[in-house]
């Protein structure tokens, strides 16, 4: 099982709604740049972060389907030529990059679980001893990369 699907059809549900707000978010809009990155805040990037704590272990190339998304619409609402950076981009919005955000989210729900009034939610649990024989992370391997 992979997560492409599920990434993808986010992707899918991003489409229309960046459509219709196209006359709000792109090049020619008349709203202050503010404005704009609040409307995607609150429109376009509530969308692909629901569930994000589940899906966070994908592959970095299913992932990037959604970073690349995040980067065209940045790039759009700044009017920023090709050759401006999507670094640049991302640290003069203040936006993190996907992965980034994955992460993050991650952190947030396990520190909200150690706070949990049941104990069985509230202690983490752990991986199974085996080898593991394929590459894939597992949605504990993003907890246990910060050395907590």
């Amino acid at each position: 099982m992979t997560w492409r699907k599920h990434i993808q059809t986010k992707r899918q549900h991003l489409d229309p709604k960046l459509r219709a707000m196209s006359w709000l978010l792109g090049r020619r809009s008349q709203l202050s740049l503010p404005t704009q990155l609040l409307l995607y805040k609150c429109i376009l990037k509530t969308v692909w972060t629901y569930g994000m704590q589940l899906w966070g272990c994908a592959k970095p190339c299913h992932t990037q389907i959604l970073q690349r998304l995040q980067s065209k619409i940045l790039r759009s609402l700044a009017n920023a030529p090709w050759y401006v950076s999507n670094f640049q981009l991302h640290t003069e919005f203040g936006i993190p990059f996907v992965s980034a955000e994955i992460y993050r989210s991650y952190l947030l729900y396990h520190s909200r679980l150690a706070g949990h009034g049941n104990a069985l939610v509230a202690t983490p649990y752990t991986l199974p001893n085996v080898a593991r024989r394929l590459k894939r992370r597992w949605p504990l391997d993003l907890y246990t990369v910060t050395g907590e």
